[in-house]
């Protein structure tokens, strides 16, 4: 036998022997605990959702789900961390609207492709968005609000979790579609975006339900409106912004689980499974609903579905907000 054939021979074993033990990994999968990237601080809606869910998953893999708050960039420094990390299934992020999609046309030299570089795992929940204000802001309902807002733009601050966050893209399409344009103040993160608020140290911001539901119970600072078409159960008295007189405002946020380019099929697979039995099960249901989630029909939990998410939503935002900044 020639040198050649038998080096060829040789690789084509050692290929075999690979993807042996590469499918062999994956079956086994997980054989240690696994990290779970959250970019927000601990203590915002992207936070919370992730440690329900997770904490049902790590039962059903029998490994545990170890959250790293990696805080940064409107999440852009989290995401770009989750998409350089190894494809092994050891390493994921609980990304949304700002991360995978708002990103794109904020962050011209952004670090990572949504659509590219992750591989979708599961939609975990929609979350409405709200306008929400100070507790002693001077207006009553969300008509006084805007034109205070219109009337005092050059006094008036607005909080957000930092450029591309949920809260700061939602808040750019309110302030384009009233027509003002206040002093943005950045957090790393909706958590202490949110103390800011209930310490009244800023005016207003725009955040997903599940972050402001106990401060808006607690009375702690004041909602004016749900930016979709229908009320939200955990805030039954909160007007739609139609029903408060500003039809046009509709936002509504989403967090998802996913992984870097390149990880087994086996593994997301497995993963995708542990996500959709979390959220079928009663108790994480019930806190996700309590918190005024949305949670996914079994439709649009797939991994698929989600792909397709991302894509339109890019597609979306960088729309919305390339015309939010002419």
């Amino acid at each position: 036998m020639s040198f050649r054939s038998l080096m060829a021979r040789s690789l084509g074993a050692l290929t075999i022997a690979a993807a042996f033990v590469g499918s062999a990994s994956a079956q086994d999968y997980p054989t240690r605990q696994i990290t779970m990237i959250v970019p927000f601080a601990a203590g915002g809606p992207t936070d919370v959702v992730t440690r329900i869910v997770a904490s049902h998953m790590a039962q059903t893999l029998g490994q545990a789900i170890v959250i790293e708050n990696v805080v940064g960039a409107g999440g852009t420094t989290g995401a770009t961390r989750a998409a350089r990390a190894q494809p092994d299934g050891y390493t994921l992020i609980t990304g949304h609207m700002g991360t995978h999609a708002a990103a794109v046309p904020l962050y011209p030299k952004l670090a990572y492709n949504p659509e590219k570089d992750f591989e979708p795992i599961a939609l975990l929940a929609g979350t409405p968005i709200l306008v929400l204000a100070r507790k002693d802001f001077p207006a009553s309902d969300l008509t006084g609000f805007v034109a205070y807002l219109k009337a005092n733009t050059d006094k008036i601050n607005m909080a957000h979790a930092g450029v591309g966050s949920v809260s700061h893209v939602s808040c750019e399409l309110f302030n384009s579609i009233v027509g003002i344009k206040p002093t943005g103040v950045p957090f790393n993160g909706t958590g202490p975006a949110m103390n800011a608020l209930v310490a009244q140290q800023v005016d207003y911001m725009c955040d997903q339900v599940v972050n402001a539901v106990p401060q808006i119970k607690g009375g702690t600072i004041r909602a004016y409106a749900v930016a979709t078409p229908e009320r939200n159960p955990s805030l039954p008295e909160l007007p739609t912004s139609a029903e408060a007189g500003l039809p046009a405002y509709q936002a509504s946020a989403w967090n998802a689980m996913f992984a870097p380019k390149g990880t087994p099929e086996a593994i997301l697979v497995k993963l995708n499974a542990a996500a959709a039995k979390a959220l079928d099960d009663d108790n994480v249901r019930k806190r996700l609903l309590e918190l005024g989630s949305d949670i996914p029909k079994p439709e649009g939990r797939t991994r698929e579905a989600l792909g397709g998410l991302v894509r339109s939503e890019v597609a979306k935002w960088s729309a919305v907000l390339k015309a939010a900044q002419n």
